[in-house]
């Protein structure tokens, strides 16, 4: 079982967590406890611009941190259920005291565990599975290998999608991509990097995502009216890389 020290820091009505270091594994702005804080988190929720709702009805997250992905899910997918996997207890007792994790286990269940094990050992499968596992040196270890990737496109439904933090910045960020494609036969999408250096990678293994731009502004726009998640950034940037076939987004 891994541990690392954990620190909770607060610096301009911004909560964050560290893992010894002062690279932020997650943050909570104190007044807005149940919104995404950082942009690649917004950016890992992109999959609602490639689908139509009411997606995701399971939803598989692989590392915990403070619970900003759990948290946003389930306050703002009141349809979706929600499983996380998480290596270290204390992750989770810090998401609890510090960050408000609710406690809903009907419809928001942690495991402690390791994440590839899971993936590899069980059969339920997931609409979107979202992986932002990484240790205290910021390493993903284990579930950045093509048996990890191969593994979570057989636990996807024929809606599913992957979501995956790559730290794009990185040395092996291109053989991380890499390794999903191949996982995927070439359904991988990376999307261009945000700000802060996260890049986020998709990946498709059943039903075909093929969407217009102007499909996705109006997603997008529906989605922002629903739950404030505002990724017309994403879009635009989407738009500059040209990430796309003539005027369709395509996995």
């Amino acid at each position: 079982m891994a541990h690392n020290l954990i620190d909770v820091s607060e610096r301009a009505g911004v909560r964050y967590l560290h893992f010894s270091s002062d690279w932020v594994q997650g943050a909570m702005r104190i007044q807005r406890p149940n919104a995404l804080e950082l942009p690649y988190t917004r950016e890992m929720m992109a999959g609602l611009l490639l689908r139509e709702p009411p997606w995701p009805r399971e939803a598989l997250l692989i590392g915990l941190g403070p619970g900003s992905l759990a948290k946003f899910i389930y306050h703002q997918l009141p349809a979706t259920k929600i499983t996380v996997v998480e290596i270290d207890p204390q992750v989770e007792v810090v998401a609890r005291l510090h960050f408000g994790l609710p406690d809903d286990p009907l419809r928001l269940r942690v495991l402690i565990g390791d994440g590839a094990a899971h993936m590899l050992a069980g059969d339920s499968r997931y609409d979107y599975i979202l992986v932002d596992g990484f240790d205290k040196k910021a390493r993903a270890g284990v579930l950045d290998t093509l048996p990890f990737y191969q593994a979570c496109r057989s636990r996807l439904s024929d809606s599913g999608l992957l979501a995956v933090n790559l730290l794009g910045r990185e040395r092996g960020f291109q053989a991380s991509s890499q390794r999903i494609s191949d996982a995927f036969d070439g359904r991988a999408l990376v999307f261009p990097s945000c700000d802060s250096g996260n890049t986020i990678a998709f990946a498709a293994a059943g039903d075909p995502v093929d969407s217009s731009f102007d499909e996705l502004i109006r997603r997008a726009d529906q989605c922002r009216a629903a739950s404030g998640l505002n990724l017309l950034p994403t879009i635009a940037r989407l738009q500059v890389a040209r990430r796309y076939q003539g005027d369709r987004l395509t996995i």
